[in-house]
């Protein structure tokens, strides 16, 4: 495994640093220091200088990492773990040490066009082949089509009932946000990401139900140089859009915005979700809000660690009492 001078610097920075260890959602959830941002640029370090092996243990730890930029954003000096993280997912794949739970999904990506394996349910496709063309694309992505079908049929319902014109796809194409989680910028992921810019290539408007797939089109995208023409808006930014000046009847609800880290941190994104929650109702915020969110789960890391993002889940449900 040989890591880029950059990834040694953060490396080297990190590895005996404890800024950022207290705000770590899978250490808290689990207890145990091996998840913390500092104890893995510790092992890392050591792969880095050749004094350990980048054994199977050191390699689990590094899938052990929810990439939620927690750390990051805690850092007062600017350094990075996601990235080292990254870029030793990678080294796991390119050295042929990618874990086996890993390797089914990433097998699975390239065999069956998503990590998870699964073919779109006869609900959601009922669904989306009732929707006309537009020159504007509604985005699902993986884990809404595959994971949580129902919220999926819920968004598409929500936005038919607010007249907006939209369009879906039954064969949508994976946008390379799971691939790049697990393996970060394999060729692969980066052929995965071509062939969704060609079919998105057509629309002038792509909303990503997924801040997720939102944030891989913005960002990883240009980094890769694969373009994408369309403007792209995240679900809630779409929502808020449409509600701006629409009068819309109060519920007398309360509601709690859990802020996603990926909308907060990475797309700078948390006014939008309370802008359309003060439309119908009260918010009253949870502890730890907007950039200071803490992850609430992972459905990918969820196929391997399910007792842990259970952990992780139940101890975001205390913040929010």
């Amino acid at each position: 495994m040989k890591f880029t001078q950059k990834s040694k610097e953060h490396l080297d920075a990190c590895r005996f640093c404890w800024m950022c260890r207290h705000i770590c959602p899978i250490g808290n959830a689990t207890g145990q220091e091996r998840n913390t941002s500092r104890a893995r640029a510790l092992g890392l370090s050591l792969v880095a200088r050749g004094a350990v092996e980048y054994s199977e243990d050191v390699v689990n730890n590094v899938y052990e990492c929810a990439l939620c930029g927690a750390c990051v954003k805690e850092c007062v000096t600017g350094w990075d773990p996601v990235t080292f993280t990254k870029e030793a997912r990678l080294g796991a794949a390119l050295d042929g040490k990618l874990p086996p739970y890993v390797l089914k999904m990433v097998n699975a990506a390239l065999e069956t066009g998503n990590i998870y394996g699964e073919k779109l349910g006869n609900e959601r496709a009922g669904k989306i082949r009732t929707l006309k063309k537009s020159e504007t694309l509604f985005f699902l992505g993986a884990d809404a089509r595959y994971k949580t079908p129902k919220n999926a049929v819920g968004a598409i319902d929500l936005l038919a009932k607010l007249g907006a014109d939209f369009t879906a796809l039954e064969n949508e194409p994976d946008s390379g946000y799971g691939m790049d989680f697990l393996v970060s910028a394999t060729s692969e992921t980066k052929k995965i990401a071509e062939t969704c810019a060609e079919t998105l290539t057509g629309y002038k408007k792509v909303i990503c139900y997924d801040p997720a797939d939102a944030k891989v089109f913005r960002r990883e995208y240009k980094e890769w140089n694969v373009g994408i023409k369309a403007e792209v808006l995240t679900f809630t930014e779409y929502l808020d859009i449409i509600l701006e000046d629409r009068e819309v009847k109060k519920s007398g609800l309360v509601f709690t915005p859990q802020d996603s880290a990926i909308l907060a941190r990475d797309l700078e994104e948390t006014q939008p979700i309370r802008d359309i929650l003060e439309k119908i109702g009260a918010v009253s915020e949870m502890l730890l809000n907007r950039r200071d969110t803490m992850r609430a789960g992972n459905l990918i890391m969820n196929e391997y660690m399910p007792e842990v993002m259970e952990r992780v889940a139940l101890d975001r449900w205390t913040n929010a009492k």
